[in-house]
């Protein structure tokens, strides 16, 4: 239910254009989704996530661009910023703090080694930037309606995907529960 909730506002988007055909009207209905969206986790936990607040944000500054100067290519944008931004902030984790950002996001539950943790905050940044680039390849060489397509399962599968590979990858790189610690394995 609450990957729904996450993905409320794309999925609005996305319905409204495929309603419509008229990036402007799904705009406006992203806008309008990305606010009720915040007011309701404002009223639901009293705190809005950090994430959903830059995305909201990017929503409201590009989506208005779109809107007051008629021209879609803000809201085209605003996947590439905000991807480009969070791999700009996994990348800043490497000089700010004693943690990397995929470590604090992940650390309570998995038990890594520092430069596995360097690893995957690498890949983390790369996917990101990746992610942000394809966008805007897909923008400047599609038409309006694959891009639209692809904004909501381009992304998602490629996350998904990506998130499989992760995984796959975290577990052989986890300790294994019944080892004896390094001091007791035999010689």
């Amino acid at each position: 239910m609450q990957l729904l909730f996450d993905f409320f506002p794309v999925i609005a988007f996305f319905v409204t254009y495929k309603v419509t055909g008229n990036m402007f009207v799904a705009t406006a209905v992203i806008i309008v989704a990305v606010i009720a969206q915040t007011a309701w986790q404002w009223f639901r936990h009293r705190k809005i996530s950090q994430m959903a607040l830059i995305s909201g944000v990017l929503v409201l500054i590009f989506g208005g661009l779109t809107l007051a100067i008629h021209d879609k290519a803000f809201i085209q944008w605003k996947v590439t910023v905000v991807n480009w931004l969070l791999a700009a902030g996994f990348l800043a984790s490497r000089f700010f703090g004693d943690k990397l950002l995929i470590e604090r996001m992940m650390g309570e539950n998995v038990q890594l080694e520092r430069p596995v943790w360097a690893t995957l905050n690498w890949a983390w940044i790369l996917f990101f930037a990746a992610l942000g680039a394809i966008n805007l390849y897909v923008v400047y060489n599609f038409s309006e309606e694959t891009w639209v397509n692809f904004k909501l399962f381009g992304m998602l599968g490629l996350t998904f995907a990506f998130a499989i590979a992760q995984a796959i990858w975290l577990s052989s790189k986890m300790p294994a529960e019944d080892a004896p610690p390094q001091s007791e394995k035999p010689q």
